[in-house]
C-alpha cells in the first residue's frame, strides 16, 4: 500500500503546475531539437527518467537509513514526518504561498544528445527541479523514512520515481496526441491543487498520528 502511495504521489508530481508546462521543452530536448523520431525521443526520455530515478532512490536510501537510526524514537519521527507532509498540503491548498516549491523557468539547450546524456540531463533535473517536486517527493521521502529499512526506503522512493517516470516517457511519444488531455488539466489546476492538497494534508494526519503506519500493517 505504501508503494502505491509513493506511485501516486509520482503521477501527481507529473500534473503538477510547475512541472506539467515544461513538457513541451524537455521533449524538444529528447528529440535533439529537430523533427521527432520516436525511437531517438523513447531512448533519450528513457535515460531521462534513469537519471532522476537514480538520485531519488539514493534518497530513499538515505531515508531510510536514518529511518533506521530513529526506529527508537518512532512517536517522534511519526509526528515530525506527518506535520512536514501536512506543511506540503497545507502550500498546495494556498493557505501559504512558499516560492521554493514554484520551481523557476529554466531553459533547455536544444541539441543533438543520446541516452548518457539525457541520464546526466535527468540527474540534473531531480537536483536543479527539487523545489518543483518537492511537495510530493519530501512526502515520499518522510513516508520512506518512517519503515525504517534501507530496502524499504529505495523501493519507496523507485515507486515514486515510476509514477513520475511512466508519463514522462509515455507523453514523450505520444504529445502529438495529448494537446487536448494537457489543456484539460492545465484549466482545472485549482481542482488539482485542491486535490493534491487534501491528500497530503490527509496523508500527514495520518502519519503524524501513527495511523497510516496501522493501516499498512493491516493491509499487509
Amino acid at each position: 500500500m505504501q508503494y502505491l502511495i509513493s506511485f501516486l504521489e509520482g503521477i501527481i508530481t507529473f500534473i503538477s503546475p510547475c512541472l506539467l508546462p515544461m513538457l513541451p521543452i524537455y521533449v524538444s530536448y529528447f528529440a535533439g531539437g529537430g523533427g521527432r523520431n520516436i525511437k531517438k525521443t523513447l531512448l533519450n526520455a528513457s535515460g531521462f527518467v534513469t537519471g532522476f530515478t537514480l538520485i531519488f532512490m539514493a534518497l530513499g536510501a538515505l531515508a531510510g537509513t536514518l529511518g533506521s537510526f530513529l526506529k527508537q524514537y518512532q512517536t517522534a519521527v511519526n509526528i515530525v514526518s506527518g506535520i512536514v507532509v501536512i506543511f506540503f498540503g497545507l502550500n498546495f491548498l494556498g493557505v501559504f504561498k512558499l516560492n521554493i516549491f514554484r520551481g523557476g523557468t529554466r531553459s533547455v539547450v536544444k541539441h543533438n544528445m543520446g541516452f548518457f546524456s539525457s541520464a546526466l540531463f535527468g540527474i540534473i533535473f531531480s537536483i536543479g527541479w527539487t523545489p518543483c517536486v518537492g511537495a510530493f517527493l519530501g512526502s515520499a521521502l518522510m513516508l520512506a523514512s518512517q519503515q525504517g529499512h534501507v530496502t524499504e526506503g529505495i523501493l519507496m522512493l523507485f515507486a515514486y520515481s515510476i509514477g513520475l517516470g511512466i508519463p514522462f516517457i509515455l507523453s514523450a511519444v505520444l504529445i502529438d496526441y495529448l494537446k487536448s488531455t494537457f489543456d484539460f488539466i492545465k484549466r482545472h489546476y485549482k481542482i488539482i491543487n485542491i486535490i493534491s492538497g487534501s491528500l497530503l494534508v490527509l496523508i500527514g494526519a495520518l502519519m503524524a498520528t501513527g495511523t497510516l503506519g496501522w493501516l499498512l500493517a493491516m493491509l499487509a
